[in-house]
C-alpha cells in the first residue's frame, strides 16, 4: 500500500469528521441536522476501519494519534447521545408518559377502585353485623388483642423503621404483580384452582377491601378509628391508587384475553400487555415512596394525627395533578415505548 496517497485520499474525510465533532461538542449533537448524523456515523465506521489499517502498516505516529482522538471522539458523541436520548426518554415518561397511560386505562383503574371499594363495603357490613365474619376475615387472635390492648399494633414498627420499611415495600409490590399477572391466571394451591384470565384480579382486590373493611369496623368499635386512618393517610394516598393501578393493569390483561375486540389475541396482548406494562413503570416507585412513608413518618407518635391526615390529603391532591398532566403541544420527545 502506497501510504501517502492513502493519507492525502483519506485526508479529506477525517477532516469532515473533526468539523462535525466540533460542531457537535460545541453546540451539542442535536445541532446536527438528521443526515449529517447519518453521516457522522458513517465517517465514524470508515476512520475506525482506517485506525486499523494504520496500525498494520507502517503510517507515523501522528497519524495513528490522530485517527486514535477521532474514533474516541466519534464514539463518545454517537454513544453518550445515545445514553442521553434514553435519560431523556425516561424523564419524557415520568413526567408525560405515566400520566397519559393513567388516563388512557381510567377505565379500568376505575373498575378496579370499585371492586376493592365493594368489598370494602362489604367486609364492613358483616363484620359490624357478626363479630364471627370479622374472625374469620381478620383472625381470632388479632382480634381478640386489639380489643383488649386498645392499641393500634402499627406501634409495632416503631424501632424498627428501616427492616419494617423494606418488609411492607417488598410485600405492597408482591401484592401489585399478582394482581396483574392475575390478570393472565394464577394458581390458588387453597383450592387448588386455576383462575381464568381476570379471575385472580377481582379475587385479590375483593379479599383485600374485605380485610379493609373488617379492619375498618374494628377499629371503630374499639375507637381507634381516627388513630388509624391517621397512619393510613399519608402513605395510603400513594399506596392504595397504585394497587388500583395494578389491578387495572391486570383487567387489561383480561380483557386482551377474553375480550381481543378488533384485535387476534396474540395482538391483543402485545397492545394491552405494553399499556400494562406503563403502569408497572410508574406503580413500582409509588410503592417504594409508599413503603418508605409508611415506615418512618406514619406510625411517629410524635407527630399530631391532624398532620397526618393533612400530609395525606396533600400527596393524594399532588398524584391526581400530577395525573392529570397533559404533554405540551410543541413536545417533539415520544417517551417509553
Amino acid at each position: 500500500m502506497n501510504i501517502q496517497r492513502w493519507m492525502a485520499r483519506r485526508e479529506k474525510s477525517w477532516r469532515q469528521l473533526e468539523q462535525l465533532l466540533n460542531q457537535a461538542e460545541k453546540k451539542g449533537i442535536q445541532s446536527l441536522t438528521s443526515e449529517q448524523i447519518r453521516h457522522l456515523a458513517s465517517l465514524y465506521r470508515s476512520v475506525s476501519a482506517d485506525l486499523a489499517r494504520a496500525k498494520s502498516h507502517s503510517v507515523g505516529q501522528s497519524v495513528l494519534q490522530d485517527l486514535q482522538r477521532l474514533t474516541s471522539r466519534s464514539y463518545s458523541q454517537i454513544y453518550q447521545g445515545s445514553r442521553r436520548q434514553e435519560w431523556q426518554a425516561l424523564s419524557d415518561f415520568c413526567r408525560y408518559g405515566f400520566p397519559e397511560v393513567v388516563r388512557q386505562s381510567w377505565v379500568y383503574i376505575a373498575l378496579a377502585t370499585l371492586l376493592f371499594g365493594l368489598g370494602g363495603l362489604l367486609g364492613w357490613w358483616y363484620s359490624w353485623q357478626d363479630p364471627a365474619f370479622m374472625t374469620l376475615m381478620l383472625g381470632a387472635s388479632f382480634v381478640e388483642t386489639v380489643r383488649e390492648t386498645q392499641e393500634l399494633w402499627t406501634v409495632s414498627i416503631l424501632g424498627v423503621e428501616p427492616v419494617a420499611s423494606s418488609a411492607i415495600m417488598i410485600n405492597n409490590i408482591v401484592v401489585s404483580l399478582q394482581a396483574i399477572i392475575g390478570g393472565i391466571t394464577m394458581f390458588m394451591p387453597e383450592i387448588p384452582l386455576l383462575t381464568p384470565p381476570g379471575g385472580f384480579t377481582v379475587y385479590l382486590l375483593v379479599v383485600n377491601g374485605l380485610m379493609i373493611g373488617s379492619v375498618g369496623a374494628l377499629v371503630a368499635q374499639t375507637n381507634l378509628a381516627y388513630d388509624l386512618w391517621a397512619f393510613v393517610f399519608p402513605h395510603g394516598a400513594l399506596e392504595l391508587p397504585a394497587i388500583f393501578f395494578a389491578g387495572g393493569a391486570g383487567l387489561l390483561l383480561g380483557r386482551a384475553i377474553l375480550l381481543p375486540g378488533q384485535y387476534r389475541r396474540r395482538d391483543a396482548l402485545k397492545v394491552y400487555g405494553l399499556q400494562a406494562a406503563k403502569l408497572v413503570y410508574g406503580i413500582i416507585p409509588m410503592l417504594v415512596i409508599a413503603g418508605m412513608i409508611e415506615g418512618f413518618f406514619s406510625p411517629q407518635l410524635w407527630i399530631p394525627n391532624g398532620v397526618k391526615y393533612i400530609v395525606g390529603t396533600v400527596i393524594f391532591v399532588l398524584l391526581v395533578q400530577y395525573c392529570r398532566r397533559q404533554r405540551p403541544l410543541n413536545s417533539s420527545v415520544q417517551g417509553l415505548s
